[in-house]
C-alpha cells in the first residue's frame, strides 16, 4: 500500500535542508532501499490550506495510489507539504499550487506537468506512472 505523510518545517529533514541546501537529505539516509529492485518512488505535493484545487488533487492522488492494474502506484510514497509553513516553498510555488514533484535518486525534485482538475483518477494514475518511469 502507498504511504502518505505530511512534512512540517520543524522536521529533521526540513531543518537539514535549510542548514545545508546544497546537499540533499537523502544523501545521508540509509541506502538499504537502493539494493531493492522494487525501490519505492517518491512524490511530493505542495499545497496550502483553503486551496480547492489542492484538495481536489489530493483526493484524486489518494484514489490513484490505491488503484491496481497495469499502472499501479502501490510502491509510491506521497508526501504532502503545506507550503505556507516554509518561506522557501512559499516563494517558489505561491502562484503555482498545487505542485506535484517527483523525487529523483539524488534527492532533488523535478516538478511534474500540471494535472488538469478535470482528469479522472485512472488517467491521473496513468500519467503519474509514465512520469515516474522517465
Amino acid at each position: 500500500m502507498a504511504s502518505i505523510s505530511s512534512v512540517r518545517p520543524s522536521s529533521f529533514a526540513a531543518r537539514f535542508q535549510r542548514r545545508w541546501p546544497s546537499r540533499p537529505f537523502s544523501t545521508f539516509c540509509s541506502t538499504a532501499g537502493e539494493l531493492n529492485p522494487n525501490k519505492q518512488k517518491h512524490l511530493v505535493l505542495y499545497t496550502k490550506p483553503g486551496c480547492c484545487l489542492c484538495d481536489g488533487l489530493k483526493e484524486k492522488l489518494h484514489a490513484a495510489l490505491s488503484l491496481g492494474g497495469p499502472h499501479s502506484l502501490h510502491s509510491v510514497n506521497l508526501q504532502i507539504r503545506d507550503m505556507s509553513e516554509n518561506p522557501d516553498w512559499e516563494r517558489l510555488y505561491q502562484y503555482e499550487i498545487p505542485v506535484l514533484a517527483r523525487v529523483l535518486p539524488d534527492g532533488t525534485e523535478e516538478t511534474l506537468p500540471r494535472l488538469s482538475p478535470r482528469l479522472g483518477v485512472e488517467l491521473i494514475q496513468k500519467k503519474i506512472a509514465a512520469a515516474l518511469e522517465h
